[in-house]
């Protein structure tokens, strides 16, 4: 293993920059940090679903997940260097596929929610809708491998699939977007 933080306060992002792996040291604002935060903040949401009852075989998944996040993260902190591979969003695909067939097809749309795992993923799912957002656009603006975007990508669609999964596994159906609803019928 190599560096291991002894101290965790250094002030040396005091002045608004931080350090990159590679040892340039760039704006905290900038889009790498952005992309970075964003990611590091999903693998959070997925820590928080962890500590949920959801059953080893998801719970097995999503630790794995948070294990590419986290070669994610490394990937966007060293310019140039590439980690998330084919191979990774393979894997999200085969895992799609296998969840989504126990489910029943959509005929409406659904909203965040109903159990607790449920709606813990749809966060998840949402957060990393937006850290696929930040790559995309450090993407827009430096080189990164394509499979970083295609793994955020297939994993958002895979968290919203657990998600489904979970409220089954709860005893809770989709919550169903209700068209033209838009009060409560104790507001009328």
């Amino acid at each position: 293993m190599g560096h291991r933080l002894s101290k965790i306060y250094t002030r040396t992002g005091d002045k608004g920059q931080t350090g990159l792996g590679d040892g340039s040291r760039v704006a905290k604002d900038s889009l790498r940090i952005e992309a970075i935060g964003a990611v590091d903040e999903l693998n959070s949401c997925l820590g928080l679903l962890l500590c949920e009852p959801i059953g080893g075989d998801a719970a097995d998944l999503l630790t794995g997940i948070q294990h590419i996040l986290f070669e994610l993260g490394g990937e966007l902190s060293i310019p140039g260097h590439d980690r998330v591979q084919a191979q990774h969003v393979t894997r999200l695909e085969r895992a799609l596929d296998h969840h989504n067939a126990s489910l029943s097809p959509l005929k409406e749309f659904i909203l965040p929610g109903g159990s607790r795992p449920g709606a813990l993923c749809h966060l998840a799912r949402s957060v990393c809708r937006r850290a696929e957002r930040r790559v995309i656009a450090l993407a827009s603006k430096e080189r990164l491998s394509p499979y970083c975007i295609q793994y955020l990508n297939r994993l958002s669609d895979l968290l919203f699939v657990l998600a489904r999964m979970l409220n089954h596994r709860q005893g809770h159906g989709d919550v169903l977007w209700q068209k033209g609803r838009t009060l409560d019928a104790s507001d009328q």
